[in-house]
């Protein structure tokens, strides 16, 4: 998705910026992007930031490491997804001929929270969430922010998770700034035009199909020999 489109209509999903690069930036008022109010927000701890983990599969040692950024409210990532990631997994992430970096961009603040629902869900689940994010977005983006944030809670009990948990993730106001730093750190190192972007070996790619994604990392595996 193009970040100017996402710019024009993100008013009614939250943004807290417009004309920029970012619509979502750390240090101001989190709270105001949490699905709770701030009564009931935990309070952000600046002495210890929480860690927000690289998300990952394959492997790690391998010559060739995509990273892909999206967004998890872009209807161009679900079809990547749907259409793409099924044969890109088959053929290069399960034999371990890749690292495949998973990075969330936020263009709102539902995003931000699907983001949230999936990290809660630990690193094991978090693909698993991932999956259902994109196979159920045109449902769970539907409704005002309090039907929204409903609609995440209902994901993430499908993956396993309690209420309780749901909610003590979805209004910890540090990790919500900590996945917003390290956003904008990514796309600092990464100027993204839109998602999803992907990053082959610190070369950057549009969207593309299967095709021609696997023609380019066979390309990456061939030169890595």
């Amino acid at each position: 998705m193009d970040r100017r489109k996402m710019l024009m209509g993100a008013a009614g999903v939250g943004a807290l910026a417009i004309g920029g690069t970012m619509l979502l930036r750390p240090g101001q008022r989190t709270e105001a992007l949490l699905p709770v109010g701030a009564a009931n927000a935990q309070a952000a701890d600046t002495a210890a930031a929480p860690e927000v983990l690289e998300m990952t599969l394959g492997n790690p040692d391998a010559p060739v490491t995509l990273i892909e950024y999206a967004s998890f409210t872009c209807p161009h990532c679900r079809t990547f997804h749907e259409r793409v990631m099924p044969e890109l997994k088959a053929n290069y992430i399960d034999p371990g001929r890749i690292n495949y970096v998973y990075r969330e961009v936020y263009f709102d603040r539902f995003g931000l929270w699907a983001g949230m629902v999936a990290r809660c869900a630990g690193p094991d689940r978090y693909f698993g969430v991932v999956d259902l994010l994109y196979q159920q977005q045109p449902e769970w983006t539907q409704g005002q922010p309090a039907d929204v944030a409903d609609n995440l809670r209902r994901i993430g009990r499908t993956a396993g998770l309690t209420n309780e948990e749901l909610d003590a993730c979805l209004t910890d106001q540090a990790m919500a700034q900590a996945m917003l730093a390290t956003y904008e750190a990514n796309t600092a190192i990464h100027d993204i035009p839109g998602t999803p972007t992907l990053i082959i070996n610190d070369e950057m790619h549009g969207n593309m199909s299967f095709a021609d994604l696997s023609a380019l990392l066979d390309e990456a595996l061939a030169a890595a020999e």
